[in-house]
């Protein structure tokens, strides 16, 4: 399939999803070859949204199948509904003329008793769909083995009946946050992705596109905050997209217009998710701001704390520790 890339970006702007060239051309490109996506990049950038905001700009159902540790075919593939084959079984048992073990075993391994999974739905599907295999990097390395064969031949092979072929080709998108590196294999058959946390006034664009009623000052105010608190290497988990998204919401949720050291201390349990990090937070590292190039600083823009960001060139804060 080929879709122009100007009606791409429309359906993105519509779904409020802020994007750069590289990811057009990227979508456009691997649409029409018919090759899957595979997406990396840090949690909570954006990836899997990649995949959602793609379904809407097609028109496609999307198929999801989140990957964990021990994820097997009986789960992503295919299984057998046994309660009914059991049913089968005893009714056919039950009958004057009972069926031979042969053709009984053939009866119950049909298409009558088949339950689809995510993969082999999205070969089955009469319409294509887009396949979201969602942090394959947590499933192991024998699913991705027999994940191949899909991505390479648009086929499953399912024993007791055979080879099933696609009906229609998805668009697969893959996700990985990189905790175990993937195998050569997988990243041949697949077009290639980079997505990192926005910069300050991509995330701007991002809240006023997911929340078009916040004030510009607020969301300068915390895009800047959070710029912040990613580049302290004191803290661990690393605020989401979503998170800033949530940071918002309850600021706003307080009526509060300024991101103030009273507001933010307040807040802090919706950017930072563990203790130590808020810990961080609550002792100053990290800015939440920073002063104009003259010295003065930025109203709302403070420390954590409550000291004002100061002593900088007017694009990076100097860090004050306790």
């Amino acid at each position: 399939m080929i879709i122009d890339p100007k009606e791409l970006k429309q359906k993105l702007d519509e779904a409020g999803y802020i994007y750069d060239e590289t990811l057009i051309t990227t979508l456009v490109v691997s649409l029409a070859l018919g090759r899957p996506l595979l997406i990396e990049g840090a949690a909570g950038v954006g990836k899997t949204e990649v995949a959602k905001v793609m379904a809407y700009a097609l028109g496609r159902e999307l198929v999801r199948l989140q990957c964990y540790e021990g994820l097997d075919e009986s789960k992503s593939i295919y299984e057998w509904n046994y309660q009914k084959q059991l049913l089968s079984i005893q009714v056919g048992m039950g009958q004057s003329q009972p069926q031979s073990k042969t053709e009984l075993t053939k009866s119950v391994f049909s298409e009558e008793y088949l339950l689809e999974r995510p993969l082999l739905k999205s070969i089955r599907s009469e319409k294509p769909v887009v396949l979201l295999i969602d942090e394959i990097d947590k499933a192991d390395e024998e699913f991705e083995a027999f994940l191949l064969e899909m991505l390479s031949e648009l086929q499953l092979t399912i024993p007791e009946i055979g080879t099933v072929k696609a009906k229609s080709t998805p668009f697969v998108v893959l996700t990985s946050n990189r905790t175990r590196p993937l195998s050569e294999a997988l990243r041949r058959r697949c077009a290639y992705l980079f997505i990192n946390y926005p910069d300050i006034e991509k995330e701007v664009a991002i809240i006023k596109a997911k929340m078009p009623n916040v004030s510009d000052r607020l969301a300068l105010a915390v895009a800047q905050a959070v710029h912040d608190l990613r580049e302290n290497d004191n803290i661990m988990k690393k605020p989401s997209i979503a998170e800033t998204l949530d940071w918002i919401a309850a600021l706003e949720a307080l009526g509060v217009p300024d991101l103030t050291p009273e507001a933010a201390g307040l807040t802090a349990g919706f950017i930072l998710k563990n203790e130590e990090d808020i810990a961080q937070l609550d002792t100053g590292c990290g800015c939440a701001g920073h002063t104009h190039a003259d010295g003065t600083p930025c109203e709302g823009h403070v420390h954590a704390d409550g000291t004002p960001c100061e002593g900088h060139d007017g694009h990076h804060c100097h860090h004050h520790h306790n």
